[in-house]
């Protein structure tokens, strides 16, 4: 199992000069590869190998050792791999009648990442205090806040900087876990846009709507970028602000997906879900913006993995009619979705039409031939 860690580096300001030198002399040889793979074809009608241009530009590096020389070998040959991953998808898809775009030349906000293996140009260094240490950079502090498992084998590394913050990406090899059986019970969750989750317990977790919260500062920031003369030092500083703000708001996103789903996981064994098809509601120019904000495609990738290591089983169901079938009586309610409360005619239920949905879902999750709930240890 290959699991990623991410900690957040503080370089000092002769440290971020040097990455910021790093990243710079990559994009150029990326550039540059690029460069050479179109001038070759134009002239012999042939392209060039990924493996011939390690050999060129190994060359290079030796002839220039104060520009691309800095770079370490593995980072070049990663940028190499890179540029030729690009190519190859471009003609695999051109190949299949689809209209790819071309590999495209990076300018200097385009190109933000180096890659290394581990222990080759970088390495993590225990002592008093924990280090990163890269090549012809030293040891740069960094955020250690969760120590790497004992059983991880480190294999690759990723420098990234965005919005003038570099992280570390430390990807690590580990084995399968083996978790034992959860012993909490099961749970329906319905997912949408006017609360974000409701339980099948009759729990409803309230939509935070990052996004629309920032909206007066994010058209603020964005008629002052539009007011810059393109190029200039003041238009860069603006962008930096609007880059922040977007930023700032997938941050507040992700940490509540982070801590919710971890909350999920603790606590019950089975989480039945709908298969929803986030594609419908962002195609909807009316739900598009509050489907992005909700950010509901993160809610599921993490609580896939989260679950993984938990012991929790996922099950997803198909979502057709649990909105209207009571889970009380099974009959149909038919409603549109201005109306927010579900009440039965039959049986007399009334609830939340959210949580009814998620009764239905843990009752399709848990015996697929029923719409009312399942005899079994279930919150409610």
């Amino acid at each position: 199992m290959i699991r990623t860690y991410k900690y957040r580096l503080y370089p000092t300001h002769a440290q971020a000069r040097a990455l910021d030198f790093l990243l710079w002399q990559g994009r150029l040889l990326y550039n540059a590869a690029l460069e050479q793979r179109i001038t070759v074809t134009e002239q012999t009608g042939h392209g060039v190998s990924y493996y011939q241009q390690c050999a060129h530009f190994r060359n290079q590096r030796r002839a220039n050792p104060d520009t691309l020389g800095q770079l370490n070998a593995t980072s070049v040959q990663q940028m190499l791999r890179r540029l030729d991953k690009a190519f190859t998808a471009y003609f695999r898809r051109l190949k299949a009648g689809e209209t790819p775009g071309f590999p495209r030349f990076k300018g200097r906000d385009r190109f933000n990442s180096l890659e290394y293996r581990y222990a080759d140009g970088c390495k993590v260094r225990f002592g008093r205090r924990v280090m990163f240490y890269v090549q012809n950079v030293g040891e740069v502090k960094i955020k250690y806040h969760r120590p790497l498992p004992d059983d991880a084998t480190l294999k690759h590394v990723i420098l990234k900087r965005r919005n003038r913050k570099w992280h570390v990406c430390l990807q690590a090899e580990q084995p399968d876990p083996v978790p034992a059986e959860h012993p909490g019970p099961a749970v329906g969750i319905d997912m949408g846009l006017h609360s974000l989750l409701a339980l099948s317990d009759g729990t409803t977790v309230d939509n935070p709507r990052w996004l629309r919260r920032s909206l007066a500062q994010l058209r603020v920031a964005q008629r002052r970028l539009a007011r810059r003369k393109k190029g200039s030092a003041r238009r860069r500083k603006a962008a930096f602000q609007v880059t922040r703000l977007h930023e700032h708001i997938a941050n507040q996103r992700r940490d509540f997906w982070h801590k919710l789903t971890h909350t999920l996981t603790d606590s019950y064994g089975l989480i039945a879900l709908e298969d929803l098809k986030l594609a419908f509601m962002t195609a909807n120019h009316h739900l598009a913006l509050s489907a992005h904000d909700a950010g509901l495609g993160l809610f599921q990738q993490l609580l896939a993995y989260k679950a993984e290591s938990a012991g929790t089983q996922v099950v997803t169901v198909n979502p057709a009619y649990t909105s209207q079938a009571c889970s009380g009586c099974g009959a149909m309610v038919e409603k549109d979705l201005s109306v927010r409360v579900h009440r039965c005619p039959d049986c007399g239920l009334t609830l939340d039409r959210d949580v009814n949905a998620a009764r239905n879902i843990l009752c399709l999750a848990v015996n697929p031939a029923r719409t009312g709930p399942p005899e079994r240890n279930v919150a409610r």
